[in-house]
């Protein structure tokens, strides 16, 4: 299996692109009480797995799945990382994975996920998989040192580092970064790319947030 979904309980997409790669997708686990609203949408649905306490599941719903049911009841964790945790172990051939309703509905909620992109290049050994969060309002990803990225000409670009000591030159953005320094969020958002191809120069290695629309 090349590629994975894991569907969280978040806002539901409704835009073309994230439905589908829905719709498209090899396997899709589902984070828990996610499953209830992938069965609304497709009710001959049937998901890869469902990862997560077991917590906002309806009982009729366990009963029915009750073979791809992966209770984790530890609380250090949230479903999400559960359910990266599980496809890496399970499905360690996964070359590209996208999340799905991660964001939306809960402020604290979109911020914390979107943070875990970038402690997922920590965590755990990606290699070279790719791991995206996509929305109705656009993809985000992390990097972890400097590359180009292939966006085209006049996408909206925003960057987020919870590391202040990282310095980050750049090509192709209409508002270079070379004199950012990562120590408030807003510091390197609302860009643009100014080319096809976006040029990021780290001075060490660690965590960036990419956020494209």
């Amino acid at each position: 299996m090349n590629s994975l979904i894991i569907l969280c309980n978040g806002a539901f997409p409704t835009e073309p692109y994230p439905l589908y790669l829905l719709d498209s997708a090899e396997g899709v686990v589902c984070c828990d009480g996610a499953l209830k609203r992938w069965v609304e949408y497709n009710p001959s649905a049937q998901p890869l797995a469902v990862v997560g306490d077991m917590d906002s599941i309806p009982p009729e719903l366990k009963e029915r799945y009750k073979d791809c049911l992966y209770p984790e009841s530890e609380q250090d964790y949230n479903d999400l990382t559960k359910a990266m945790r599980w496809v890496l172990r399970e499905h360690p051939e996964v070359q590209e994975i996208t999340i799905l309703g991660a964001t939306g509905l809960r402020e604290d909620h979109t911020i914390g996920n979107l943070g875990l992109l970038m402690e997922y290049t920590r965590l755990f050994d990606l290699g070279e998989r790719r791991v995206s969060m996509v929305s109705d309002y656009g993809t985000a990803f992390a990097i972890t040192d400097s590359c180009d990225l292939h966006l085209g000409e006049g996408r909206r670009i925003s960057l987020f580092s919870a590391d202040n000591s990282l310095k980050v030159t750049s090509e192709g953005l209409q508002w270079p970064t070379d004199d950012v320094v990562f120590d408030a969020w807003w510091k390197a958002t609302l860009n643009r790319t100014s080319a096809p191809i976006v040029s990021l120069h780290f001075n060490h290695p660690s965590a960036l947030l990419v956020m494209v629309d």
